[in-house]
This record gives C-alpha cells, structure tokens and sequence, in this order.
C-alpha cells in the first residue's frame, strides 16, 4: 500500500491552504505523523487544517505543552510536539496514550521522539526545496489511502504525483 500524494509549496498561504484541504478528507480515528526540520512548515499545515475546520482562534506549536486540544462538534483535535522529549519512553510517563481514539484526530510534530505511538495513516514530510517546500504525504492504512484518494478533489485539481 504506498498510496502517495505531493505538492510544491511555494510560500506559506499554499502550506495553509494544503491544510484546510486536508481538513476536508480527514476522519475521526486518523494518526497523522508530521515530519520535517525546524521550520519546515509543520505548525502552519497543522494552523492550515484547524482553519479549514472552522476555528479562528490562535494556533500555537505545543513544543512546551506537548499537546494542544481543539474539540469540535463531533471531533477532538490533538495537536502534538515531541521536538523536547529527550527519552523516547517519555510518552508513558506523560499519559498521552488516552489521547488515541475513534473519535480523535492526532497530528503529531516529532513522532521519530516519541515510543510507543500507533502507526500513522497518513505520513508527511515536508521539506524546503529552492524558495518554498515540498510536501510528500504517504498513506499507512486503508484510511489514509482513502484520504488520499479524496485529496485531489478536494485541492480542486487532478492530483499530486
């Protein structure tokens, strides 16, 4: 199953645009790993998503708290960053595990920082490329092929590569 989608992102409106689209083709239950440098784009893609599922208020990066919770009707939005773990086994002790659900929604920054975490459905890397960023999204599961398959639509083009 390398079911897979890309996109160039010339500046940082196409990375929140790429997020509220992915808004449109996520479901509850989804693991979703964001992968990348320091300052690659996670945090705005991760903002993207958020807005295209109508919140306005801020969106920060959880380098500190760990995790950002956003609930929505009939969802919760878990927004984590492992960049400070410093013991992969810091996952346990911080309880995050009751985070993973059927009715959440979990994108994570750091996940290569953390043990123990479930296996994504959708994995992204997002890294610089000349002026702007390349977005490499891959599934792991039937859900995130389903995604996948759906984004085209949603981004309003043919599809990615």
């Amino acid at each position: 199953m390398d079911h897979r989608f890309s996109e160039f992102l010339a500046a940082e409106p196409d990375t929140l645009a790429l997020g509220a689209d992915l808004a449109r083709v996520l479901e509850p239950g989804l693991v979703v790993y964001l992968r990348g440098d320091l300052g690659s784009g996670k945090t705005t893609l991760v903002r993207g998503v958020l807005r295209g599922l109508g919140y306005a208020g801020r969106v920060k990066s959880p380098t500190f708290t760990l995790v950002e919770v956003y609930k929505f009707s009939s969802l919760y939005l878990y927004h984590f960053d492992f960049y400070r773990f410093k013991d992969p086994d810091e996952l346990v002790d911080a309880g995050l595990h009751e985070y993973f659900g059927a009715a959440s929604l979990c994108l994570i920054e750091w996940p290569e920082k953390a043990a123990g975490l479930p296996p994504p459905d959708l994995d992204i890397h997002i890294q610089l490329s000349g002026a702007g960023r390349l977005a490499e999204l891959h599934a792991g599961s039937e859900a995130g092929t389903r995604c996948l398959d759906r984004l085209p639509q949603a981004r309003g083009t043919l599809g990615g590569t």
